[in-house]
């Protein structure tokens, strides 16, 4: 009997961290009524190296946030490593993130991956921050990844 409660223990021990950390990302990433990425779907920036629009019928809930897929396929690499998927800054306009530490928002069409890591920002018919980011990448670089940990944790 002893071990039943030494198990409920564990069980309410991990649920705390999970649940914590499903609170901080809804709280912080850049989320439409839960949905990431306005509905694009995050593997297809690798796989395809475009944005191409998921679809609701292939949508998975991971921590917080739901994102759409394009394929079943992509759905499933997805679900093996989500993280690896998931855009840096909780999806929030990345030069921003680094120039200024503001969350902006994004054009899902405006992207960069580097190392591995998916990178989107702000795009309007005067103003493309990718072309600001590329200017100066590596010190916006350092100054996001600070300020989202400084954010975020």
């Amino acid at each position: 009997m002893k071990w039943i409660y030494c198990l409920l223990f564990l069980l309410v021990m991990l649920h705390g961290p999970v649940q914590a950390q499903t609170g901080l990302r809804s709280k912080h990433f850049n989320l439409e009524k839960g949905l990431a990425i306005q509905g694009y779907d995050p593997v297809a920036y690798f796989t395809a190296n475009k944005a191409v629009k998921g679809r609701q019928e292939l949508a998975v809930f991971a921590e917080g946030a739901t994102y759409y897929f394009s394929t079943a396929a992509n759905k499933e690499l997805f679900l093996k490593d989500f993280r690896k998927y998931e855009p840096q800054y909780g999806g929030w306009c990345a030069y921003a993130m680094g120039a200024s530490n503001e969350k902006v928002e994004i054009d899902p069409a405006t992207f960069k991956i580097v190392n591995g890591k998916l990178y989107l920002f702000y795009h309007s018919w005067t103003n493309n921050t990718l072309n600001k980011w590329n200017r100066n990448e590596p010190d916006l670089k350092t100054r996001a990844d600070q300020h989202w940990q400084t954010l975020f944790h």
